[in-house]
This record gives C-alpha cells, sequence and structure tokens, in this order.
C-alpha cells in the first residue's frame, strides 16, 4: 500500500495527525508533513504503508476534509478518497 499527500492542497485543519502518527504538524507552514515520505513531484510526497498501519493511513485519507491524502493498493489502483 502507498499513501500520496498533495501539501499545496492542505489546509493544515490537521486532522491526519490525529489518525495516523507519519503525519505530524508543521505550525510554521500551517500544513501537515507526511513523515518518512519523499517528494514525487512538486508538492507531492508519497510513501509506502506499513502493514500495521494500513487501517490508520486509510482513517486519515477519510478524515482530510479537502482530499489531500490518497491511498493507493500494491497494483497502483485507488483505494481512497
Amino acid at each position: 500500500m502507498r499513501v500520496e499527500f498533495d501539501e499545496d492542497t492542505c489546509i493544515g485543519m490537521y486532522q491526519c495527525v490525529a489518525e495516523w502518527d507519519a503525519f505530524s504538524k508543521d505550525k510554521s507552514a500551517g500544513k501537515a508533513v507526511l513523515e518518512g515520505s519523499e517528494e514525487e513531484t512538486e508538492g507531492i510526497f508519497v510513501r509506502d504503508v506499513p502493514g500495521d498501519a494500513e487501517l490508520d493511513a486509510k482513517f486519515a485519507a477519510r478524515t482530510c476534509p479537502v482530499d489531500a491524502i490518497t491511498i493507493y493498493d500494491d497494483d497502483g489502483e485507488q483505494l481512497i478518497p
């Protein structure tokens, strides 16, 4: 499973931070940060989701009010939003 985070879309509600510890707050930027991720393209950060964190990652994506978090399965199929 893979998570994609669109930092430009993020509005800093930090609901993802409450759902998955891979997200943290960057209060100076007013955005969430996807820890351990790499910038795939400008403003888009990606990382693999460990097996034991899949449910947390899905909850983080579902709670994002602006759909800045997308979850993909191992075949590249979009699961969430």
